[in-house]
């Protein structure tokens, strides 16, 4: 299981047309499924991203937490985080979790997440979404568990 997190002033997912998640200040969690991944798995990850210290403290150093800064999450899964880019010029995705696997396990990284009382907000599994973002910094990492 893959994410890619990013500290945001705002984010927020539109379908089409329709607002359908935002947030202020805190994480864009973009997520991919990968062929293995568990429910196991999926807590690992939420526990790894939700404690990455990547919010600045009284002395402007990264040291807080995003649940220590008040901010809150926004998930949306991203098959593609998955991809295979090792040959050629077109990305192979025969390592992603098939679709039901998948949103499975992306309902339990966001249960996961949840369940520690930080707002959470997500996307739609499986839509053609569009997010935007107002990325803090920038302040982007790649997390995998």
């Amino acid at each position: 299981m893959i994410a890619l997190i990013q500290r945001v002033r705002s984010a927020s997912v539109t379908v089409d047309g329709e607002m359908i998640a935002q947030t202020g200040a805190g994480l864009l969690i973009l997520l991919g499924v990968e062929q293995g991944d568990t429910p196991a798995t999926a807590q690992k990850l939420a526990d790894k991203v939700l404690g990455y210290r990547i919010f600045s403290d009284v002395d402007g150093k990264m040291n807080l937490n995003v649940q220590q800064s008040g901010g809150s999450v926004l998930v949306v899964s991203q098959f593609t985080l998955a991809a295979d880019i090792g040959r050629g010029l077109r990305p192979s995705f025969s390592s992603a979790a098939a679709p039901a696997e998948a949103n499975a396990l992306y309902q339990q990284f966001v249960s996961c997440c949840r369940t520690t009382g930080i707002n959470t907000q997500t996307g739609r599994f499986a839509a053609d979404m569009q997010v935007a973002l107002v990325n803090d910094g920038p302040v982007t990492f790649w997390l995998q568990a």
